[in-house]
């Protein structure tokens, strides 16, 4: 119990240091790079509203929380495909595996998949005839352990990517995450710190150009080779707190609802709220509200559903989806396939 009493207070400290960098009256939207890293994973979790911080039991919890995988038994293994806005796709994969008392180790790899769009100039505004992509990308290895029968601890180290034509931006990144199964039957607590990590720095051939020192002057070189200065952008740290209560468990039917509060770097406060129905753990209903007391925010209620089928012995197959209102920006949707073994 001292060991968790100390990492709890090493962790609750870098959450306050961390809020007290950014608590501000004054939005932040819009001011950190890479926030497709805020992009909720999972069709599960997203269909509860992306009120997911302690509930965490599947191989996304290495996205909302990775000390859950050390509550996986076996292996698991998940592809998730989200249709986001714009006609922006992205595809998640994340693997687990428990290796008992040594803890659990999981893997995630998150890309985007955006259509080559024209290049357009002030003096070509329909098109120069070549084209540019975009990329988003994020490999991360995490590592859980139970520290006790009821206290949990994860770690998930990544590695982050952006680029837009002839230039790009890396990190890298931890996520930290605890969750603590309180005395109180059927009540879980738990918080996690996403995107803890460097600042991102465009830099590459586009910025070359030509710079004319002097244009007043017909004497001077006026092609000098020149790089355009880019500044450095902070990742979308977040700070997740979290609480899971099951008020109905039985062998036919399950009832879990859990509720998260968010305090992100490039956003104000809100709050996650969801829940989920199981029955005969084949077949699910989800649904949830997310951002909660945010101002002007588009998102608002989700829902989605699932169905876990068992094939051969202890091999199972989940499939999941999700809906979400995103208002003037119509909807996203989620699919989601696991394989348990």
């Amino acid at each position: 119990m001292k060991k968790v009493n100390i990492i709890l207070f090493l962790l609750l400290a870098v959450a306050t240091i961390s809020a007290q960098t950014f608590v501000s009256d004054v939005s932040k939207r819009g001011t950190t790079a890479a926030p497709f890293l805020n992009i909720s994973q999972g069709a599960r979790a997203t269909a509860m509203g992306s009120a997911f911080v302690a509930v965490a039991d599947d191989p996304s919890a290495i996205f909302w929380n990775p000390a859950g995988i050390a509550r996986i038994e076996g292996g698991s293994v998940m592809f998730d495909h989200t249709n986001w806005i714009a006609d922006i796709n992205y595809n998640y994969m994340a693997a687990s595996y428990n290796l008992g008392s040594y803890g659990a180790i999981g893997v995630s790899f998150l890309s985007s998949a955006i259509p080559d769009m024209p290049v357009r100039t002030i003096y070509n505004p329909e098109g120069t005839g070549e084209t540019f992509g975009v990329t988003d990308a994020m490999f991360s290895v995490a590592y859980a352990i139970n520290l006790t029968d009821n206290f949990a601890i994860g770690f998930n180290p990544k590695f982050v990517m952006q680029q837009i034509w002839r230039t790009s931006a890396t990190a890298v990144a931890i996520d930290m995450g605890v969750i603590y199964r309180t005395p109180f039957d059927g009540i879980i607590l738990a918080m996690s710190i996403a995107n803890f990590g460097t600042k991102m720095k465009l830099d590459g051939t586009s910025t070359l150009v030509l710079y004319d020192p002097d244009p007043n002057s017909t004497g001077n070189n006026g092609q000098i080779p020149a790089n355009l200065s880019t500044d450095q952008w902070e990742l979308p740290l977040n700070f997740r707190v979290g609480l899971s209560y099951e008020p109905l468990k039985s062998e036919m039917h399950r009832l879990l609802v859990a509720v998260d509060a968010l305090h992100p770097a490039n956003d104000y406060e809100s709050v996650n709220a969801g829940f989920e129905y199981t029955f005969n753990d084949m077949f699910s209903v989800r649904g949830g509200y997310k951002s909660l007391f945010l101002k002007q925010s588009e998102e608002s209620y989700t829902f989605g559903f699932g169905v876990k089928q068992l094939l051969m012995g202890n091999v199972g197959i989940k499939i999941d989806y999700s809906y979400s209102d995103f208002g003037r920006l119509k909807n996203t949707q989620q699919f989601s396939v696991s394989v348990l073994f």
